[in-house]
């Protein structure tokens, strides 16, 4: 792909702004789009369109119509659309709406690519990470939406709680898969049938609707696996910490560190010549208090406990209890002016069912979790997260996927340039599209100044001043789109090289 702009199309005004280096456009999401293959994974998703504007081109415009500073597809049409494509804003719409397209594909290819090109799993530390986050939705005829608890505002709100998994190491994180929960409290379901219960959009409904979370983050996990994609660990927070999780964890042999309540979870522990079943606020009290030691280098002290759990889905007077060791670690932290007493109830508990982690290295891993939430705070407020302004529950799951796509770009971006984090990344490309935004918008200025020169010059010239203006107009356009690498011969260029 020819990255270099030709600036012998525009007047040189115009071009000048265009040169400033926070301005070229392609470098981010033209060159990914070519390296990573995306037209390839486009195909494999089954996003095709037989007539109309190329589906390539239309996934484009739903990926970049949020970094125009708009707050809608509709505003971007209406403002900025003429400069990408002579598409029509009907045409996103109808593509967001399509039950057919596979979304999950699409994500999980490309962050297998990112993945594969930059070796992530050459860093030292793998982890999956799981969480949910909720979007508060209103609208009678918004589908796919039902009341959930916020754990934040301690609240239950009328929205859609989204799961997501992700793969996090010191050096990325990337998002792998999402999926909408639907609880049975104030569910609003679907209007219409689907066309196809077979297609992508009606299973996504039915997993959103039969599944539990867990269900949903082990065939997530499953997905990723099948995609090339593999950590030792699974992290998540206390709403995963549950014995499903566990054993979840155990049977893709990966080792689960979570977080724990301070619930009525019983762990055996040895006492006098048997057992006994304590919960974590009773192991505390036997075991734990003025026990701390403090973890080297680490501003926490720790308390860890190998204890036994019941692993086993058998219920009644017949069932046989599964336990299975795993480690409990007890952590409070501490300050350099004061050490926090021990009767302080401000502790956590974490839990690893590889019984041979250190202390250390489970609070690593276990830091990893925070990715997902810069994730997320990126995704609500840069990344589009739920915000295409539609009703749909097909479109719903196409914007949690395009929103992780975007993201996926700009770790690409990052980890070619290893100096600018993801944030700078997405700054640099909302610059480089509102210069592009002024840039067109200014030419329209220069339009009138260099028409009103050419009536003043009517008689030296050959043609009518409006053959001109057709050829200038020819020539500005040629340029903005080559720009964004949208021409048709590029996007050919670009199914050969990712076939």
């Amino acid at each position: 792909m020819n990255n270099a702009t030709k600036h012998t199309l525009l007047p040189p005004l115009v071009a000048d702004l265009l040169s400033d280096p926070v301005t070229f456009i392609d470098n981010v999401f033209a060159d990914g789009w070519r390296r990573l293959g995306i037209n390839g994974l486009i195909n494999k998703a089954g996003l095709h369109k037989r007539t109309g504007t190329q589906a390539s081109e239309v996934l484009y415009l739903l990926l970049i119509w949020r970094r125009l500073n708009v707050s809608s597809i509709s505003m971007f049409t209406s403002k900025a659309l003429g400069l990408f494509s002579q598409a029509k804003k009907d045409v996103m719409y109808d593509l967001l709406k399509r039950e057919d397209i596979n979304w999950r594909e699409l994500n999980l290819g490309l962050a297998a690519k990112v993945f594969a090109e930059h070796k992530v799993q050459t860093t030292e530390t793998c982890a999956f990470v799981l969480d949910d986050s909720i979007k508060t939705r209103k609208g009678e005829r918004m589908e796919g939406v039902s009341s959930h608890f916020d754990h934040v505002s301690h609240t239950s709100v009328m929205g859609q709680q989204v799961l997501t998994l992700g793969l996090s190491t010191e050096q990325a994180f990337l998002p792998l898969d999402s999926q909408i929960t639907i609880s049975q409290v104030r569910t609003q379901g679907v209007e219409k049938p689907f066309k196809d219960g077979r297609s992508a959009g009606a299973r996504r409904y039915d997993e959103a609707v039969g599944q539990t979370k867990v269900q949903m983050a082990t065939g997530m996990i499953r997905r990723a696996v099948r995609h090339g994609i593999r950590a030792s660990y699974v992290v998540a927070d206390a709403w995963f910490g549950n014995k499903d999780m566990m054993r979840s964890a155990k049977g893709l042999g990966m080792t689960a560190i979570v977080r724990m309540k301070r619930g009525k979870t019983k762990y055996r522990v040895e006492h006098g010549n048997g057992h006994k079943l304590l919960d974590a606020k009773e192991l505390y009290k036997r075991a734990v208090r003025k026990q701390w030691s403090q973890v080297a280098d680490l501003p926490w002290k720790v308390v860890e406990i190998v204890v036994e759990i019941d692993l086993s889905t058998e219920k009644g007077s017949d069932a046989k209890p599964d336990y299975q060791a795993v480690k409990l670690l007890f952590v409070r932290g501490i300050t350099d002016k004061e050490d926090r007493t021990a009767s302080r109830k401000d502790w956590a508990l974490f839990l690893s069912t590889d019984v041979r982690l250190s202390s250390a290295k489970m609070l690593q891993v276990y830091a990893l979790r925070w990715s997902i939430e810069v994730y997320f705070k990126e995704a609500k407020q840069h990344l589009g997260f739920l915000q295409e302004q539609t009703r749909s529950f097909v479109s719903h799951i196409a914007s949690i996927h395009l929103c992780a796509i975007r993201y996926l770009m700009l770790v690409d971006a990052k980890l070619i340039s290893t100096e600018l984090s993801v944030g700078q990344v997405r700054s640099q490309i909302q610059d480089q599209f509102d210069s592009l935004n002024y840039a067109a918008r200014l030419w329209s200025v220069f339009r009138a100044l260099v028409a009103g020169t050419l009536k003043s010059m009517r008689q030296q010239l050959n043609c009518t001043v409006g053959d001109v203006m057709a050829k200038i107009d020819e020539r500005v356009s040629r340029f903005l789109v080559q720009a964004l690498q949208l021409d048709a011969f590029t996007m050919c260029l670009e199914h050969e090289w990712s076939a």
